[in-house]
């Protein structure tokens, strides 16, 4: 066995484990200059920040490093972070699952059935024309000033991108694919989880991490026109007091949860779709 490595390296350079090695090492150093990298960028992005604020920039423009971060400890220690964030979630995270699940099932029975796309087309392309922030009013009228008109806005809006995605997904399915599947004597059921799921999933995925930010969007909108909680309110009421600081702090929450929301949709999508190598 060590003659055939040592042939092996004598013929290809080095035997393949080594090879390996040195491409695993290559691009763990390459991901640690990344993260060193971005450290840098941020705290560059802070000391500009600092500096700017009061010297070139009216502090009350942009407040600074300080006062932000003195806010979110505050926030932090009376509970009003987490008390407000939590319904800021809550909502985000049903209308994210009802505009996800209606946005699915909608795209794939669409892309699956031409004729009802067909049919349906002009409707759902002047509905999907309206912005969203129109519909805000009217769902507030619906289902009042509490969490379900926000979750209702942010549905609409994650609607849409999960619908399109998936129906555009499915459309693009290659036909020989379903043809082979059925001539092996698979069904439509066996179509639809070995061939055409599958082969959206890319679409889908790339959906679901559009949508995230859409989700916190329509959350937010909501609370800004009617709410008594959440982290757009805390930013709609510091806006009214020309509070800056509370401004930047709720922006930069709302900054970090959808980071963290987004990373762990690139966790899911390396899971899911792991068979592209």
């Amino acid at each position: 066995m060590s003659g055939a490595i040592d042939e092996a390296a004598a013929i290809g350079g080095a035997p393949p484990s080594a090879a390996v090695a040195a491409v695993e090492l290559a691009e763990s150093r390459r991901r640690g200059v990344v993260i060193v990298l971005r450290v840098l960028v941020g705290v560059a992005f802070v000391a500009l920040w600092h500096f700017a604020s009061g010297r070139w920039i009216d502090a009350l423009l942009i407040s600074s490093p300080e006062a932000v971060a003195m806010r979110l400890w505050r926030w932090t220690l009376d509970g009003t972070l987490w008390d407000n964030l939590s319904v800021t979630l809550l909502a985000t995270a049903f209308g994210f699952a009802i505009g996800c699940g209606i946005g699915f099932s909608a795209g794939l029975l669409f892309g699956r059935f031409q004729m009802m796309a067909e049919v349906f087309d002009p409707y759902i392309t002047a509905v999907y024309s309206i912005p969203k922030i129109a519909l805000a009013p009217l769902f507030i009228i619906w289902f009042g000033i509490g969490i379900a008109s926000k979750v209702a806005v942010s549905a609409a809006i994650v609607f849409f991108v999960i619908f399109l995605n998936t129906y555009t997904g499915v459309r693009e399915v290659n036909p020989i694919y379903i043809n082979t599947t059925r001539i092996m004597g698979g069904g439509e059921g066996a179509v639809l989880r070995h061939v055409i799921i599958p082969s959206a999933a890319s679409w889908v995925i790339a959906g679901l991490k559009v949508s995230v930010p859409y989700a916190l969007v329509g959350t937010v909108i909501g609370e800004f026109m009617s709410a008594n909680k959440g982290i757009g309110y805390l930013i709609a009421t510091a806006t009214g007091l020309f509070n800056t600081a509370s401004v930047y702090a709720g922006i930069i929450v709302l900054a970090v949860v959808g980071a963290l929301i987004n990373a762990g949709l690139r966790v899911v999508e390396t899971r899911v779709l792991r068979w592209r190598g």
